[in-house]
């Protein structure tokens, strides 16, 4: 059964990590990934990439992506997104904090943070506007 838009964008926003999925250079099946993103109901979906990784460069040159989160407790359920890309910016310190909390145990964080601002190079956060959604909730298996 397809979600309705309030519980789409909810699941949306909960911290799963999402699989990435890009246009690739011709002859290539798409670019897929897993990532960490960012995203409130109502508002863009960001994520955060190294300038020059293949993902960043992928959607620099498709101007669009998508990603797809999921679960399988208590209920088989998926969402979609899909849309273009609306600002790529230099990433700050504070948005490595913001996402990393989202994901890491809260003792983690600084220590992750620390370690990937000196050690991963230049990061890009890429906006993405959602536009196309699927969803469905399977219900308990």
């Amino acid at each position: 059964m397809a979600l309705t838009r309030a519980e789409r964008e909810q699941f949306l926003a909960e911290p799963h990590v999402a699989a990435l999925a890009v246009d690739a250079e011709e002859g290539r099946a798409p670019l897929t990934v897993p990532i960490w993103y960012q995203y409130e109901p109502g508002g863009h979906l960001w994520i955060m990439t190294g300038r020059d990784s293949r993902k960043g460069t992928s959607i620099a040159r498709a101007g669009r992506f998508s990603i797809m989160v999921d679960r399988v407790a208590p209920t088989i359920r998926y969402v979609s997104v899909e849309g273009p890309v609306v600002a790529t910016l230099p990433a700050t310190r504070e948005q490595l904090v913001e996402i990393s909390a989202r994901y890491l145990p809260a003792e983690k964080v600084d220590g992750y943070v620390d370690f990937a601002w000196k050690e991963h190079g230049a990061q890009v956060v890429i906006h993405m506007r959602p536009q196309r959604w699927l969803s469905s909730d399977l219900g308990e298996v």
